[in-house]
């Protein structure tokens, strides 16, 4: 009950903060297009953020006037970093208590529910009054949420571990969804992963350094497949389904895309069923976990939907699927080589060509990209 009461206390206290220090309009960087774009459901800067954008209008759906829409829209950042400070408090409140099992084993169970709750409660309430977070808190950005989302994230795998019942990675599969929806606000969530990965370890095997680093590595793989495989991946072949049913067998614009999700969930849905069947709980597993985050990144379905109500903020025209995998892919931002690649004054040497597809009368066109130099 203590944890439960100083929990609500921290969501509560920093809720009224945020709230009385909220923008009351719009901030700078990239606010006034994130407002904008909710309240018009209209298309931002690549790669975007769709689900931030639906969550946006909902609140503005709120708004008693139209003065007030940005202000209902950066009210979406007070609520979510409340929430985030509550999965917090509670992600504290289990390190302390693992750490109080070992340290502290004679205390009464009293002692250290009191002693856990002010120590959760006092780092809680010292990260929501951090300059960054709470700089972010009161404005129409998509970190907030995107914190919101991370923490619900890392909160999901810690009940993970506390749940020895075999119903236990219904939570992991929770964290497939939240990650499929999180990419629809900012990838910065997907940073979790190595946080849950060694949560799995610890509690799946007896840790040594070997376990560590390998777990470490699996996250950091399976963080590069989400990023550069599944997120443009399924996108891409969506892309080109269509384009061969457009280009070759005459068939309307959106007839491949649609055939190949459909064929895309029926194979998932019967992978689950089939395999649950057959008792194969790893498969089983892994083809629900993919089906669920495939329903969180459905978001970005709403930016060919808006792109082509054409919207007074249409950024990259994104009204076919080829559109969609330039928009993802960041094409409109020129490269920028860390390591090694091109100066100001570098002579060009040869270039690699690249190209997309455009639709011209309702076929499927090569059109070039800004090539690699």
């Amino acid at each position: 009950m203590t944890r439960k009461i100083g929990g609500f206390l921290a969501l509560i206290i920093s809720f009224i903060v945020y709230l009385l220090t909220v923008e009351p309009t719009t901030s700078m960087w990239d606010c006034s297009e994130f407002i904008a774009c909710a309240v018009g459901l209209e298309v931002g800067h690549a790669p975007g953020a769709p689900l931030f954008m639906l969550l946006g209008r909902f609140f503005a759906l709120f708004a008693p006037s139209l003065t007030n829409i940005a202000y209902m829209v950066n009210l979406l950042s007070v609520l979510a970093s409340a929430f985030t400070i509550y999965f917090l408090f509670h992600t504290i409140y289990w390190f302390g208590n693992k750490v109080a099992q070992k340290m502290m084993p004679q205390a009464s169970k009293e002692y250290l529910q009191l002693v856990l709750t002010l120590a959760s409660f006092i780092g809680a309430i010292s990260f929501a009054f951090t300059d960054t977070f709470w700089f972010s808190a009161v404005e129409g950005e998509v970190y907030a949420t995107s914190s919101l989302f991370t923490a619900a994230v890392f909160w999901s795998i810690l009940k993970w571990e506390e749940d020895s019942s075999e119903y236990a990675d219904r939570w992991l599969i929770l964290i497939f969804f939240v990650l499929g929806l999180s990419v629809g606000v900012h990838l910065l969530n997907l940073l979790a992963l190595p946080a849950v990965a060694l949560v799995f370890y610890f509690k799946k095997y007896e840790a040594n350094t070997r376990g560590i680093i390998l777990s470490l590595g699996v996250s950091l793989i399976l963080m590069v497949i989400i990023i550069f495989g599944f997120i443009p991946g399924v996108v891409a072949l969506t892309a080109n389904t269509d384009r061969l049913f457009v280009n070759s067998f005459g068939l309307p614009v959106y007839s491949g895309a649609l055939t190949f999700v459909f064929l895309l969930i029926g194979g998932v849905i019967y992978g689950i069923y089939h395999y649950r069947k057959k008792g194969q709980k790893i498969l089983h597993f892994i083809l629900l976990s993919f089906g669920l985050w495939l329903a969180g990144y459905s978001a970005f379905t709403v930016l060919i939907i808006r792109s082509n109500a054409q919207p007074y903020i249409d950024i990259n025209n994104v009204e076919n699927i080829y559109g969609l995998v330039d928009y993802l892919n960041r094409e409109q931002y020129p490269k920028r080589p860390l390591f090694y690649g091109n100066n100001y004054n570098s002579p060009v040497i040869d270039i690699e060509q690249r190209y997309t597809y455009k639709l011209y009368e309702g076929k499927y066109e090569k059109d070039l990209l800004v090539p690699n130099y």
